[in-house]
């Protein structure tokens, strides 16, 4: 999942569809790059979990799975807490040793 959004492009992709589903195209006409590139990387962002995909006639429409975005914050959430555990005990130590 971090592995996607490392690629500036598709953190772009993302805000762009943030507040309404698009069609491919669409997203593609906001990048100075090829629609095949665009494409990929709306596959990765699938695969990621982020964005989900539908058909409508002979479109593909894509937005944001919010349920990716919950299992992000899930994951970075378990980050913060282990790195905030470490500096309360830090912080309480070097105050014990005062």
């Amino acid at each position: 999942m971090l592995r996607a959004l490392a690629e500036p492009r598709r953190v772009a992709i993302l805000r762009l569809i943030r507040r309404r589903e698009m069609p491919a195209g669409q997203i593609a006409e906001n990048f100075n790059t090829t629609r095949s590139a665009i494409s990929q990387h709306l596959r990765i962002l699938i695969k990621a979990g982020l964005l989900a995909e539908r058909r409508r006639g002979t479109s593909r429409l894509y937005r944001l799975r919010l349920e990716g975005f919950a299992e992000l914050r899930s994951m970075l959430d378990t980050f913060w807490e282990d790195a905030l555990a470490r500096l309360k005990s830090e912080a309480e130590k070097q105050h014990r040793n005062r």
